[in-house]
């Protein structure tokens, strides 16, 4: 499985990073304008994403946003919806969470500090465990 995790805050992305590690190979970008650009350059390369970690309040570009971003290049590059790659929204407290933003965008959200176990039934309920 490759995953890019999309993480401003250091520590947060250092984490992240290494509980997906277990899962396959991990990109980090810094801020939702690289995620982008890390989403549309591994199309490119045909070597596509099949999870994005978006950490909501980020610099530049702010999660919801990049996800707009990547669901719109998705589109535009002829990605069916049903091939599309995962989308793991992330929220540092409950209340900046809004769960009815694009809910058909994204597919399942976590709020920090990330329960481990919740991260995992996350993955296996979205069927990631295979790729």
């Amino acid at each position: 499985m490759k995953v890019l995790v999309a993480e401003d805050d250091e520590a947060s992305g250092k984490f992240l990073s290494k509980l997906v590690s277990r899962y396959g190979e991990v990109v980090l970008a810094k801020d939702g304008i690289e995620a982008v650009d890390q989403f549309v350059q591994s199309v490119s390369d045909k070597q596509e994403f099949d999870l994005v970690c978006l950490d909501i309040m980020m610099p530049k570009l702010d999660g919801y946003k990049a996800l707009q971003a990547i669901r719109d290049a998705e589109r535009k590059l002829g990605i069916p919806r049903i091939s599309r790659c995962k989308v793991i929204m992330i929220s540092a407290l409950d209340e900046d969470f809004d769960a009815s933003y694009v809910s058909s965008d994204y597919d399942d959200y976590i709020c920090k500090p990330i329960d481990i176990m919740k991260f995992d039934s996350i993955i296996r309920k979205l069927g990631l465990l295979d790729h």
